[in-house]
């Protein structure tokens, strides 16, 4: 052999023990707790099953920092990434997600248009809803935000989650304002007043939670007597032998987002498990896994009657609710949790 074909030989065995060593499996990342248990049973595995891809599962608290590092370093170990729409924004801007192909998508005919960002596409629609303690109330427990503040006919610690967004319009609608009318009254001192001052007249009823999974927790220990919570922790906490009621009056709802890391090597096995978790088996495999709202119509219209009652998106469910405003809270989030947190303390 020539010393160039000696050369070409080797430099192809290396280029491809190199692609051996920085290939790796498809990586998923969500928030964790019964969501992420819900992909696994409704999208993960089934996927894993046919396709004979391997999926690896990861877990964050949110934040933008990991996919910032990821993507200067040039070396992205996550692939879907499951985001709040706040943060999805900011990091498209950032240049730090793809932005989505629908071509890469034979499914999206399927899905809602509302479902679709720039660089994202709809996981679910969920809810922040109040719910009570039964044993401690019975039946005839709160049923409005206004009562949620009622600490003399309904006494006992209330749960709310410890940050601005959603605790702010909470206090602003148990004050009387109407949902149409929230974001309008907190973009003025005066709204981001009333509520502080609302929240004041419960501040020593208020135990804060940081996860989905403590108020209900708790609640089932006793040490509350009412929270605010997510929608499908309480469904799931009722599965488990509770008795916690769905309060949809004026709940709170926004849609969670998949999206694709910037320049992942993975990039076109993204793609494909994406397209299968909007296919509309999957997506009602999820919503009878847990009760969020998916996005798929074709798999909306596909479920029964005692499924669509307990999903945030059920027509019954949306008659007086708010969707959080994200270009609010881009806008003031900084600004008003810096005040939260300084309200808090004191």
């Amino acid at each position: 052999m020539s010393s160039l074909r000696k050369q070409l030989a080797i430099a192809l065995i290396v280029s491809a023990t190199s692609a051996i060593v920085h290939a790796r499996d498809l990586t998923v990342v969500g928030f964790g707790g019964v969501t992420q248990e819900a992909f696994d049973k409704a999208y993960f595995k089934p996927f894993a099953a046919q396709s004979g891809q391997p999926i690896v599962q990861d877990t964050y608290g949110g934040g933008l920092a990991k996919q910032k590092a990821m993507v200067e370093s040039g070396n992205p170990t996550w692939d879907l990434v499951q985001m709040d729409q706040n943060e999805m924004e900011l990091a498209c801007e950032q240049g730090l997600l793809e932005e989505l192909d629908l071509k890469q998508l034979k499914n999206a005919p399927e899905v809602d248009p509302k479902a679709f960002s720039t660089c994202g596409v709809g996981a679910f629609v969920w809810s922040e809803v109040m719910t009570y303690d039964q044993k401690r109330f019975g039946a005839n427990g709160p049923k409005s935000w206004a009562d949620f503040w009622n600490v003399k006919k309904w006494p006992g610690k209330r749960g709310l989650r410890k940050q601005a967004r959603m605790t702010l319009e909470i206090a602003l609608m148990a004050d009387g304002v109407a949902p149409q009318d929230v974001y309008q009254m907190l973009a003025t001192k005066e709204g981001q007043d009333r509520a502080f001052a609302k929240l004041d007249e419960i501040k020593p009823y208020i135990q804060w939670w940081e996860t989905g999974a403590q108020p209900l927790e708790w609640m089932a220990a006793g040490d509350l007597a009412m929270t605010a919570a997510y929608n499908g922790r309480i469904a799931i906490a009722n599965q488990q032998g509770n008795h916690f009621p769905l309060i949809w009056q004026q709940q709170l709802y926004s849609m969670d987002y998949w999206t694709i890391i910037k320049n992942t090597p993975n990039k076109e096995q993204s793609y494909k498990l994406l397209d299968y978790m909007l296919s509309s088996k999957a997506q009602e495999n999820f919503a009878r896994a847990i009760p969020y709202g998916i996005v798929n119509n074709k798999a909306s219209a596909m479920l029964d009657a005692k499924t669509m009652e307990v999903l945030p998106t059920a027509p019954a469910n949306m008659k007086d609710a708010l969707l959080l405003d994200t270009p609010f809270w881009v806008n003031y989030e900084e600004d008003l949790m810096s005040r939260f947190t300084r309200w808090v303390a004191q």
